[in-house]
């Protein structure tokens, strides 16, 4: 049984847009789907292995190729070292994926689990905090402590995370948002919440 987990704005001392499609279709790094590996719930302790700290996405049924590949080539931006996604629901790694991603694909080890809540439970007992986003959440990004082992979760723009994979994340936060718009497309949110957790890792160094 792993023990009770401390408030994340707290120290942890105590544990261890769209791209537009013309550029896309030209970009070197457009590929088959056929030549981007896969790997399933049972490779990622050994994915993770030797990786210190280290950031993972996890999609929670991202259907939208676009969005999806966006998603990843932020996630290679942000030094991502696992994206986890459900085999259902969730677009498949095809061409239009590759060419978005502009070498994101290729360049991040990308699991696909068949159950996503147990997927969940599995990286906790690796370490992993397990941190999602939604507009019901009343904690702000910015308020938590986004250093360590992190996974931050995002559901499919519309209805967000499942109420499941809500249920296996350790912590809920929101993006504040200022003006009228209720809520950002998901890639972008992806991306916000990365370089959140990139910013604050980077401080630890100065």
């Amino acid at each position: 049984m792993r023990p009770a987990r401390p408030d994340p704005s707290s120290s942890r001392q105590s544990r261890p847009a769209r791209q537009d499609q013309h550029i896309a279709r030209q970009n070197r790094h457009s590929r088959s789907d056929d030549n981007i590996r896969t790997y399933d719930e049972s490779d990622m302790a050994a994915l993770m292995e030797g990786k210190k700290d280290p950031l993972i996405l996890i999609l929670d049924c991202v259907q939208d190729p676009h969005n999806l590949g966006a998603c990843l080539r932020t996630a290679d931006a942000a030094g991502v070292a696992m994206v986890i996604m459900p085999k259902d629901k969730s677009a498949p790694i095809s061409e239009t994926v590759v060419r978005v991603a502009c070498g994101g694909a290729e360049n991040i080890p990308l699991v696909r689990v068949t159950n996503l809540a147990r997927a969940m439970g599995k990286l906790k007992e690796l370490g992993f905090w397990l941190v999602g986003t939604g507009d019901e959440a009343s904690q702000s990004l910015y308020e938590l402590d986004l250093k360590g082992p992190i996974g931050i979760v995002v559901g499919a723009e519309g209805p967000g995370m499942r109420r499941l994979t809500g249920e296996h994340c350790d912590f809920l936060a929101k993006i504040p948002m200022a003006g009228k718009v209720e809520c950002l497309n998901v890639s972008v949110a992806t991306g916000v919440c990365l370089f959140e957790c990139v910013r604050q890792r980077q401080g630890l160094g100065k």
